[in-house]
């Protein structure tokens, strides 16, 4: 067996293959490839400096990000979905933004509204995606079905919050495991535990204005902080409650576009939808899309009676 037919070599020809066809699939939207062109270049740079520096934290966040550029012609490809442009181009600002200005640009620490502003439109996005899902689902010959637009809203809702869920069990096995602080520690004023006893008989002890915290090693080392440390907790919550915002913001508005049957100019704009010119014949025969766009007003109105 020659040395171009091994096993390594074809699979470095396949890579190279993958890559190339994703490249492809983003030339298709020029508005969208001329952004990701310029951030994959900016990112290169950032790349370039970090080893200069010897600062490798960096390099492998700057090539985790240049891989995330390539996850929307991926999900372009896969799914065989038309992702719309405005919706790419914020998918790769969101990357953009969250990986190299965020963690290393330092911006989660510069701005506050920074880790809420990306949380929100996390949300927003992926209630997006949540609308196209039933779309896939009733692609597939196995799987057929047609939701009325309030629960079609309800399906993309449920989707994003799960997905915001499954990323919070991400950064808290990150900070556990490489021990990193992807789940941010805030300082607080109060505390409310049942772990500190307290002489007034109630099960929950009530401490306000904290102005110091200590916190003592095991060699001897204390370190003061400006307040009580908690470790997390409230950057969870909130990150969950501004991606349930942006969740439902999107999902009301999708609604909408449903029941006027794909009439509105914010939701086409962030809904993907299926390739015509790449459905299979059979296709034509399959029943309406589970948005109804094409139902009548009659059989709308029998299927959201038996939902």
């Amino acid at each position: 067996m020659s040395r171009s037919d091994s096993p390594k070599s074809k699979q470095k020809k396949k890579r190279k293959s993958l890559y190339r066809s994703l490249i492809e699939q983003i030339k298709e939207d020029k508005k969208a490839f001329v952004v990701y062109i310029l951030l994959s270049l900016t990112i290169l740079t950032v790349i370039i400096r970090s080893i200069i520096e010897r600062r490798f934290e960096n390099v492998f966040t700057g090539v985790l990000a240049s891989a995330l550029l390539l996850l929307p012609p991926f999900i372009e490809k896969s799914f065989r979905v038309k992702l719309p442009t405005t919706l790419e181009i914020l998918a790769y600002a969101f990357v953009f933004c969250a990986e190299i200005l965020g963690e290393i640009g330092n911006f989660y620490q510069i701005f506050p509204f920074w880790d809420v502003m990306l949380h929100t439109f996390n949300g927003f996005m992926f209630a997006a995606f949540g609308f196209c899902l039933v779309d896939i689902f009733n692609k597939n010959k196995r799987f057929r079905f047609a939701l009325s637009p309030i629960f079609l809203a309800i399906v993309a809702f449920c989707f994003s919050m799960t997905i915001g869920v499954l990323w919070e069990f991400f950064e808290y096995t990150a900070d556990s495991l490489l021990h990193t602080d992807m789940q941010k520690d805030t300082i607080v004023s109060t505390l409310d535990t049942v772990s500190i006893p307290n002489d007034l008989g109630g099960k929950v002890t009530h401490i306000t204005d904290i102005e110091k915290s200590v916190l003592y090693t095991a060699d001897g080392q204390a370190i003061e902080v400006a307040g009580h440390l908690d470790v997390g907790l409230a950057d969870t919550m909130e990150d969950l409650f501004v991606n349930f915002i942006g969740a439902a913001i999107f999902s009301v508005i999708g609604y909408f576009y449903v029941k006027h049957r794909g009439k509105g100019p914010i939701a086409g704009q962030f809904i993907p939808v299926f390739r015509d010119d790449e459905e299979e014949p059979a296709a034509a025969e399959a029943p309406p899309p589970s948005s109804m766009e094409n139902l009548s007003e009659e059989d709308r109105t029998s299927t959201s009676e038996r939902l």
